[in-house]
């Protein structure tokens, strides 16, 4: 070991236990915080930033992305920017899975015999790298996801490191629980019994962390620093059309490990590809006994049902509802649903999908709703900030298929049509605005499933009903994200035990500045757990306090 690792290792606890003890009262208090800012202003990171940001992507561009992992076999690389339909022509190392789980493995002793302090800082140290690199990792964000420039930097950067570092606080937590030893007394038939005690928190074992596509950081960072600072080595999986995002990460991590004499295949990149996938070989291998796990039902729902003897923490996707019961100010409300639906083009697991409306004011709502996205759409610059691109043919698709089965349905009728926008910087861009249906009634057979597309159905149908439907589709497909406006108090008190036995986190009337879709690090929780659009909850000490065991020794005092 250098002899200058052992100073670095204190000063790095040092330097970032303020943070942590910060994140540790923010998780208490649930009040708002964060150590890092999440606008992109220049105002606020000078000019310099940004352009050495986009300088470091556009470099990157047709290259080999070096990082030097174990067992590599060969390369791959196949993402398209929704922005310009152009192939970034990046190609990463593809690893032989059980090269990466062997040095996975050898990596862990050390690392696990650390003091946990020294594992929370060195993950608190990559948050703040990370950071420093957020406006090239807001150039691939973009061009993997297709996440607007805005968005990119904030939700997938600090918002989303805010997300890990409250695992991470959480993990602490957990672990400051267990005392380090104690001296346990007691009588037993006249004689007096005198044992030390020494309690040791040994981790699971290999983490695998399987991204998704669309917002691959959101929560990977909180997967990777529960298992990192808990003391388990970490493979990370990127979704084959997303690697880039997740080689950086990669990347700045392993420095960090390596900088303060770890070895850094403690974090490694399992790449594959789309016609040979890899995550399921790492999933059944006996090593791997933490999976994390964020993309589709489908998938999530097959490692929910076979997934045995090994920690699972899934976040998938589920049927968000709006219920319209009563509002002082239509317009006001409209505005909200419609940021929030035209938010990344609705490619987001908080978007709403299913908006209620009491009949008597379905039609005055539908045609605000649209005035308000229509608001968005006519302003290209605006629709640029706010929508961004379609990632993939999956969502075209998915509201084409939406489209085509109005035409024979006897309740719904089109409101407002879907079509791209012109993107202002990208003419190529693959865009789309939403398409609204109005139904009048009930007609689960078109929404009641997730449709990961711009589409929005405005339902006529009464406040308690509509209440009793919507949290039925939390229950059944699940719900991360539910919004309700009434001005009657009575109707909001009788609404609510509905959406707590559904699992179903509730917003209430809120309009204004602030996204309706907007989660909070250290204040919202993430998912509930209580329904089938995830078994995990982003962030709790559920998410981390499994991620290690307590293994006891004791012996008699010494006289």
């Amino acid at each position: 070991m250098n002899e200058h690792v052992p100073r670095m290792r204190e000063a790095v606890v040092e330097r970032h236990a303020p943070l942590i003890e910060a994140a540790l009262e923010a998780i208490r208090t649930r009040r708002a915080w964060s150590p890092f800012r999440d606008s992109p202003s220049t105002k606020i990171h000078g000019a310099e930033k940004p352009a050495a940001g986009k300088a470091a992507f556009e470099a990157q561009l047709g290259r080999p992305f070096e990082l030097d992992l174990p067992g590599v076999v060969g390369r791959a690389g196949a993402e398209v920017s929704p922005y310009t339909l152009e192939p970034l022509g990046v190609t990463y190392p593809v690893c032989a899975p059980d090269a990466l789980i062997a040095a996975a493995g050898a990596a862990m002793p050390a690392w696990a015999a650390a003091a946990p302090e020294l594992r929370a800082a060195l993950c608190a140290e990559m948050a703040v790298r990370l950071y420093e690199v957020n406006f090239e990792m807001a150039q691939a964000i973009m061009h993997v996801a297709g996440q607007s420039y805005t968005q990119a930097f904030s939700g997938s950067g600090p918002n989303a490191l805010d997300r890990g570092i409250e695992a991470l606080a959480y993990a602490v937590k957990a672990m400051r629980d267990v005392a380090v030893s104690g001296r346990y007394e007691r009588e037993f038939g006249g004689e007096r019994v005198v044992l030390d005690k020494t309690y040791a928190l040994v981790p699971r074992g290999v983490s695998l962390v399987i991204c998704c596509a669309s917002f691959p950081t959101w929560n990977a960072y909180p997967a990777m620093f529960a298992s990192l600072a808990t003391g388990n080595p970490v493979i990370v999986k990127p979704h084959p059309v997303a690697v880039l995002p997740m080689a950086i990460v990669v990347r700045e991590c392993r420095r960090v490990l390596a900088d303060h004499g770890f070895d850094p295949d403690l974090v490694t990149l399992a790449v594959d590809t789309l016609e040979d996938p890899v995550a399921q070989v790492l999933v059944d291998h006996p090593a791997v006994q933490i999976v994390d796990f964020t993309g589709s039902p489908r998938y999530g729902g097959h490692l929910e049902r076979t997934v045995t003897g090994k920690l699972l923490f899934t976040e998938t996707a589920g049927v968000n509802t709006v219920v319209v019961d009563s509002v002082d100010d239509l317009t006001a409300v409209a505005r909200a649903v419609a940021r929030a639906a035209c938010l990344f083009s609705a490619q987001m697991c908080t978007s709403p999908q299913v908006i209620y409306v009491r009949p008597d004011l379905a039609a005055g709502f539908g045609r605000a709703l649209v005035e308000q996205i229509d608001a968005i759409t006519d302003d290209p610059a605006q629709a640029a900030g706010i929508m961004g691109a379609i990632q993939g043919m999956v969502s075209l698709k998915a509201v084409s298929a939406v489209r085509g089965a109005l035409d024979q349905h006897p309740l719904a009728r089109v409101l407002r049509e879907a079509a791209p926008y012109a993107h202002p910087h990208f003419p190529k861009a693959r865009t789309l605005t939403p398409l609204v249906v109005a139904v009048d009634g009930p007609a689960p057979d078109l929404y009641a499933e997730e449709h990961f597309g711009p589409v929005l159905f405005v339902v006529a149908m009464d406040g308690d009903e509509a209440v009793a439907e919507a949290t039925r589709l939390a229950r059944e497909q699940g719900s991360i994200s539910s919004y309700l406006y009434s001005t009657d108090e009575t109707f909001i008190d009788r609404s609510i035990p509905h959406y707590e036995q559904a699992g179903a986190n509730l917003t209430i009337n809120l309009t204004g500045a602030m996204w309706i879709n907007f989660a909070a690090a250290y204040s919202d929780y993430h998912v509930t757990g209580l329904n089938p659009a995830g078994n995990a909850c982003l962030a709790d000490l559920a998410f981390v306090a499994s991620r290690f065991r307590i293994v006891q020794r004791r012996r008699p005092a010494a006289a």
